[in-house]
């Protein structure tokens, strides 16, 4: 079995967090690094009143943590040299069989890595974002690979994303990720002739650049195709009753989804293990018929540009008639959590969707906890998408949410029209059914466009 990558997390305490703040902050950044595959072995942490400019830590933290990785802990004088990656070697490769080897200077030698014996950890993770500059510092002190939490949540899209369509957002959002640090990660300066369209004396660097913004317009172009379909789906949903399940990563949507729908959606104690929308039947099905829909949680600093390219799967909770908002009671923090959730809500217009608060994980709570919990959040539910009778009465509240916004209209079928009887069970509630000699009248509740379209219907019989 292959070895996992170990990784020493490094967090700064800046005066606008306390130390509760803090801490939780670091251990979720643990729970990201654990949902991406590595092992955490140590943290090194320092109250600072902001980030250092240079390197984010200061002098004695940073050899703390090249004790770590077997490091340095001294950023070199002079220019940055580059870090040889991969995908770097193998573009260089394909260049010198056209144009010959070319000498490399000593301030542009590849960084060394340290030796593996001298390591306790392979990689570093910094709950902060990193600007190229400070990543770039970093790595040449203590000699492995860096990464910021930006990047470590892209990293979890990029391998957790299943659809066509979640696959091109995360793809698009690590993309522009990646170009503002490519001149950190191998970027040389060797200039290109401008053959074949490319600008004369372009460096490799640029080329490079300019070949990611290409392939960024290109994703996009067939994001935007795909989201116009997604767009039609949607609109023939837009006359249904429909229930999206918003909130923090982790907080239990898709174990409620599996409970409310009887769908077999991906449940896994993981971060972000949900990232396409799901869409089913409420069940048991009620009349007139309610959409459930699961959609990617949040996560604090979420990246804006993950946001972004989410925005459609996220058209989900801003187009849904009523919000459930999931949140863990039994995190301390999740009230933390819960102002991130409005945060992100507000900021794709959703916020004025009508909400009610679910106090999930109820069953890890004692009771005197659940009773002040309740007060202090006047109208929510506090429930477990464990216990059969919670989820029951979360269906039954549900249903109800709606019953308000249905109206109630009599209307005469002939027996002649009597097919139509189907139409009307489906669609609507029938409140009273009274047999007639010529036909039977109805009495029946429903959505309004229901409602009038089989008026007219049966008007014309």
């Amino acid at each position: 079995m292959e070895e996992r990558l170990r990784a020493v997390l490094v967090g700064v305490q800046l005066p606008e967090a306390d130390a509760g703040e803090h801490a939780s902050s670091m251990a979720e950044l643990g729970r990201l690094v654990h949902t991406l595959g590595y092992d955490v072995v140590g943290e090194v942490t320092q109250r600072r009143a902001r980030l250092s400019a240079g390197s984010v830590l200061g002098e004695g933290k940073l050899a703390e943590l090249a004790a770590w990785t077997g490091g340095s802990g001294l950023i070199p004088q002079g220019p940055p040299r580059r870090i040889v990656t991969k995908a770097r070697e193998k573009w260089e490769a394909a260049d010198e069989e056209e144009v010959g080897p070319e000498p490399v200077d000593a301030e542009d030698a590849p960084v060394v890595q340290a030796p593996r014996e001298n390591r306790r950890a392979d990689l570093v993770i910094v709950d902060h974002e990193l600007s190229p500059s400070q990543a770039r510092n970093l790595e040449r002190a203590v000699g492995v690979e860096v990464l910021d939490r930006t990047g470590v949540i892209v990293e979890i899209f990029h391998r957790h994303a299943q659809s066509r369509e979640a696959r091109l957002q995360v793809e698009i959002a690590r993309l522009n990720y990646l170009v503002p640090r490519m001149r950190e990660t191998g970027g040389g300066d060797r200039q290109r002739g401008g053959i074949g369209g490319k600008g004369a004396g372009e460096s490799a660097l640029e080329l490079d650049r300019r070949k990611v913004r290409d392939r960024i317009a290109q994703l996009r172009a067939e994001l935007a195709r795909l989201e116009a379909e997604q767009g039609t789906r949607r609109a023939r949903r837009t006359d249904q009753l429909r229930v999206a399940l918003v909130g923090y990563t982790n907080a239990g949507k898709s174990s409620l989804m599996r409970a409310l729908t009887g769908s077999d959606v991906l449940v896994a104690d993981k971060l972000f293990a949900t990232l396409d929308t799901t869409v089913r039947t409420l069940h048991p099905e009620s009349v007139p018929r309610v959409l459930v829909s699961d959609t990617v949680g949040f996560i604090k600093k979420l990246p804006h540009d993950l946001v972004a390219s989410f925005r459609s799967t996220l058209d989900e909770a801003h187009e849904a008639s009523l919000l459930l908002l999931v949140v863990d009671c039994s995190d301390a923090t999740f009230r933390q959590q819960l102002e991130v959730t409005r945060t992100v809500l507000a900021e794709i217009g959703a916020d004025t969707v009508p909400t009610k608060l679910l106090l999930n994980k109820a069953d890890r709570i004692d009771e005197a906890t659940r009773s002040a919990l309740l007060e202090e959040f006047p109208g929510a539910i506090a429930l477990s998408a464990k216990r059969p009778e919670d989820v029951a009465a979360l269906h039954a509240h549900i249903v109800a949410a709606f019953d308000d916004g249905l109206v109630e209209a009599e209307i005469f079928l002939p027996w002649s029209n009597a097919g139509l009887l189907g139409e009307v069970h489906a669609n609507t509630r029938v409140v009273e059914e009274h047999h007639e000699d010529e036909g039977v009248r109805l009495r029946i509740r429903g959505r309004a466009a229901d409602v009038h379209r089989i008026q007219s219907r049966s008007s014309r019989c």
